[in-house]
């Protein structure tokens, strides 16, 4: 992989996604789960991450643009940054529905995990390269009309790399 160091790749990537199921019978909202945010809005019950990028769950698409860190290891990729979630094997993206409250407390309801390890490393090391990104495309309804949740796989979740 290209501008590799001690910590791996630094790799764009780009969250879309798309048919949001709306509000609910509450204030559903959707936001990216981020290990180092600490701030606004505060997720309960109380969890050691906060959520950044927070949508109404009415809003026409969702996008998050993210950076994650790739590393070859003799046991294949890995996957890091403040972004990633789960041991290795596990390692994925999350979104996290709650409720936003007026006082800006978000509490949590459910939480849809793109899973990483899924991804073929041939297009892992293709976003890697200068001008390109790793894009997850996903509909963020599931089949019954609720909110998207538990680990989100193909074909429910299309992985592709996009140039400038």
């Amino acid at each position: 992989m290209s501008a590799a160091d001690e910590r791996g790749a630094a790799i764009p990537v780009t969250v879309e996604g798309r048919d949001l199921p709306g509000r609910g019978h509450g204030n559903f909202h959707v936001g990216l789960c981020d290990r180092s945010w600490r701030g606004d809005p505060v997720v309960a019950p109380h969890r050691p991450w906060g959520v950044v990028g927070v949508l109404p769950g009415d809003a026409p698409t969702a996008r998050w643009d993210v950076e994650v860190m790739v590393k070859e290891t003799d046991a294949g990729l890995d996957f890091g940054g403040r972004f990633v979630r789960g041991k290795r094997g596990g390692r994925h993206l999350a979104l996290a529905w709650g409720e936003l409250s007026d006082d800006h407390t978000f509490a949590l309801f459910r939480v849809a995990k793109l899973a990483l390890e899924t991804i073929d490393p041939s297009v892992v090391r293709q976003a890697a390269e200068p001008g390109a990104r790793l894009v997850a495309r996903l509909g963020l309804t599931d089949a019954k009309g609720d909110p998207r949740c538990a680990t989100v796989l193909p074909p429910d979740l299309v992985w592709a790399v996009e140039r400038a």
